[in-house]
């Protein structure tokens, strides 16, 4: 992939804040494949990646003017991308569940002992708090734990996507890890 030019793209982009549709068909053909990339690394589905991509050049464009430094596109669409791909992996997680206890119930499926509908209730809001909390973190922070943690993506994949290096995604990891367990301990 070639490095981008981020005057060009900057130039770009106030072209785009001026009302030339054009100015957005070059930004998407300079950086589709790259956002491409991240979102099927994240959601692992080419589809639901695409669909991700629909998402997030679609609020980008609806957005574009609220940008204030035109050369921070690449990062404000990185930013939007993440959290796109975050919501649709939620929507499929949730619909994966439904799906899966549907077929349990239809199976006539026994409970093991202890497994309770109030302890999974307590797991699934345990889990949301953490996720929400991990969302509440500086951006490169939480964006590396959930790549590395909920993804289970491997650092140099991580280090690939966001455009740094493989040192950079430890220390966000790592901070972003201290940060969460000093808001979680109180």
């Amino acid at each position: 992939m070639a490095k981008l030019d981020y005057q060009y793209i900057g130039s770009l982009v106030e072209q785009v804040q001026e009302g030339d549709s054009n100015a957005f068909a070059e930004l998407y053909a300079a950086t589709y494949q790259k956002q491409y990339y991240a979102a099927y690394k994240y959601l692992k589905d080419e589809f639901l990646a695409q669909d991700a991509l629909q998402e997030t050049y679609i609020s980008a464009l609806k957005n574009i003017n609220g940008l204030k430094d035109p050369k921070l596109f690449i990062s404000w669409l990185n930013q939007i991308n993440f959290r796109t791909c975050f919501k649709l992996n939620e929507k499929q997680k949730r619909y994966n569940s439904e799906m899966a206890e549907y077929d349990v119930a239809s199976e006539s499926y026994v409970a093991p002992a202890g497994d309770n509908p109030e302890s999974r209730v307590v797991e699934v809001d345990e889990n949301q708090y953490i996720v929400k909390q991990i969302m509440a973190l500086p951006f490169t922070e939480g964006q590396a734990i959930m790549l590395r943690y909920y993804n289970d993506m491997k650092i140099d994949e991580i280090a690939d996507i966001l455009g740094v290096s493989k040192s950079t995604v430890k220390r966000n990891i790592s901070d972003g890890l201290a940060r969460l367990k000093n808001i979680l301990k109180g």
